[in-house]
């Protein structure tokens, strides 16, 4: 019996990442964009991150990689048994590409929008069948951190719910079902936090190495809030906590001014190569 195709759309670092952990699962996978050069990059990320996978024992031992297939064009993702959308977190360009997946798909067929804090029952008004719309939101990378928030919004159907539990069972995560909400919880949690922590640094009370390491060493924090914003990507958490912002009203959440100043000089973390932090080639 064939193994389900997964279609994933957008192949940024979470795009990236996520197929990396279903086609180390043994699935196959087809990842769309709009750039071939974004493609390119991906797909050799995706070989980097299944070697670093193997060697530390993230991926079940003697399973052969699903077939990876990638491709500029939607229409590949038709056939697809579950759609992941990992494209940035903006509203206008989730709400296009979530309504052109939509009219693509068979009925029924589960779409999984990557987010880390938009609401999914707003979302699920640019979609055909709200009840097939689920939220994810993965940790990067993906195929090293076990456990998946799920977000199961106000119309989405218990058949839809079982689908996405059943494939993120099938590729070794831990998911954990949560209501609906703004940030819903890893994120409401986190992003304050590390704008919060960027605060002391521009305030001068300590420096992000000295930030990050009381994190780690007195309250248990695996890297520190500020090494978190490197791995997530300073552009993609300023959007983040914008659209948090803008739903909440909660003044933790505006982005400080040392996270918007990062993200004008382009250092926006591992994937630049300098954040908080500064990173060799080998590492970004």
């Amino acid at each position: 019996m064939d193994e389900p195709l997964i279609a994933i759309v957008g192949a940024g670092v979470m795009g990236t990442g996520i197929s990396t952990l279903v086609v180390g699962h043994g699935l196959p996978v087809v990842l769309v964009d709009i750039d071939r050069g974004v493609l390119d990059r991906a797909t050799t990320a995706i070989q980097h991150g299944l070697r670093h996978a193997q060697l530390t024992g993230a991926l079940p031992p003697g399973t052969a990689p699903g077939r990876l297939r990638t491709t500029l064009h939607l229409q590949d993702a038709a056939e697809a048994a579950v759609v992941i959308e990992a494209v940035t977190e903006a509203p206008d360009r989730k709400a296009e590409v979530l309504a052109a997946v939509s009219a693509l798909v068979g009925p029924a067929t589960p779409l999984v929008s990557n987010t880390s804090g938009i609401p999914i029952d707003e979302m699920a008004a640019w979609v055909k069948d709200p009840g097939t719309l689920i939220g994810t939101h993965f940790m990067n990378p993906a195929y090293l951190i076990p456990m998946v928030e799920v977000i199961r919004g106000p119309r989405t159907t218990d058949r839809t719910v079982q689908q996405v539990l059943s494939t993120l069972t099938r590729i070794g995560r831990r998911p954990v079902v949560v209501r609906d909400a703004p940030g819903f919880v890893t994120s409401r949690l986190l992003h304050p936090m590390i704008n919060d922590a960027a605060r002391i640094v521009s305030e001068g009370t300590a420096t992000a190495e000295d930030v990050d390491t009381l994190m780690q060493g007195c309250l248990g924090h695996p890297t520190g809030p500020l090494r978190t914003a490197d791995l997530i990507g300073i552009d993609n958490l300023v959007d983040a906590l914008e659209e948090l912002h803008a739903r909440t009203g909660d003044e933790r959440c505006r982005p400080s001014e040392l996270l918007l100043e990062k993200v004008r000089r382009g250092e926006l973390g591992r994937k630049s190569g300098r954040g908080f932090y500064s990173y060799s080639e080998a590492q970004s």
